[in-house]
Parts: C-alpha cells; structure tokens; sequence
C-alpha cells in the first residue's frame, strides 16, 4: 500500500510513498481535525496559498496558523486528484476538492495545484500548495 500511518511520535500521522495520494491524504487529514496530521504533510519550508488574493504562507509557523484557519470550516473534505505528474524526486498534481455537511451542502469548493518532492525516507511532501490555483482564470 502506498500509505502507512506512520510518522515520528504520532503513530496516526499520514506517511505518503506515492505522490498520488497526496490530496486524498490532505483530506483525510482535514476530516481527522489534526493540526498535526495537516503539517505532516509540508515541507519545514514550504509554501501554501490558500486563496487568489496572492498571500503566501511560507515555512511551518504560517503554514500553521493558516491551516489552524482551515479546520475551522464545517464539513467533511473529499478531494479528487486528477493527474500526477513525476520527474525525478518532484511531482506535479491537480485536484478537485469539495467540503460538503452532512446534509450534502457544500460549504466550499476548488480545484488546486500542487508540487511535491520526494524526501530522503521515501515520504513525498508539499513543496507549494496552491488551494485554489488551477481554478483561477487569468484576468490579465
């Protein structure tokens, strides 16, 4: 299987060996409410964008207090990768990500844009995450 469920001290934390699952992963992380289960999955120096306003969230201590933002949306999150593309020990993916109630309402949803690279133990971590970036028209 390309995912265990392990990862330093936390024994749930999400460990992908397959760039593939990075946005279900994202989504199961979300849907568990962990914190720490959503920064597993960055690298200590990477950057998330969260909307199209042009505001990066650079390194741990932003990607952090952005993501601590994004957990307190209601819903559940399901979200559907449709390519990955690798090279070497980078990857480039695109998703579909829905956040519906339990009543089915979506609260929120996008298409997103991701690079990933392949670390030294074979886990595959978010380099840039862009949330809502391959929705975006260009308007220039």
């Amino acid at each position: 299987m390309a995912r265990s469920n392990t990862q330093g001290n936390d024994s749930m934390a999400p460990s992908i060996t397959s760039p593939e699952h990075m946005n279900s992963a994202f989504a199961d992380a979300f849907n568990s409410r962990s914190l720490a289960h959503l920064l597993a999955l960055y690298e200590p120096g990477a950057v998330l964008r969260t909307s199209g306003d042009g505001t990066n969230h650079t390194g741990l201590d932003a990607i952090t207090s952005a993501l601590s933002q994004l957990l307190q949306a209601p819903g559940r999150m399901a979200s559907r990768n449709h390519f990955c593309i690798i090279h070497g020990d980078l990857a480039l993916l695109r998703a579909d990500w829905e956040l519906t109630t339990d009543d089915g309402a979506v609260v929120a949803s996008g298409s997103s844009a991701e690079l990933v690279r392949k670390q030294g133990d074979g886990r595959w971590l978010y380099v840039i995450d862009h949330a809502v970036g391959a929705g975006q028209c260009n308007q220039g």
